[in-house]
């Protein structure tokens, strides 16, 4: 990944379709293994990681 720096506005619904795409691909029983996670990705696992954890923070709760 690079250090530039875009904006773009995400609804709560694409976040959360980020977020989840990123945790199953990280984590999920389909998760990518690490020797190809950057070939598939063009990030490493540790750069995917670190946006999953930036994405969390922006999301809403909804309680209801």
């Amino acid at each position: 990944m690079t250090n530039e720096s875009s904006a773009i506005a995400l609804s709560q619904d694409d976040l959360v379709l980020l977020k989840n795409a990123l945790n199953e691909v990280l984590n999920g029983p389909e998760a990518i293994p690490d020797w190809e996670f950057q070939t598939r990705l063009g990030v490493d696992r540790a750069g995917a990681a670190e946006l999953l954890s930036r994405i969390g923070p922006h999301l809403k709760s909804k309680v209801g």
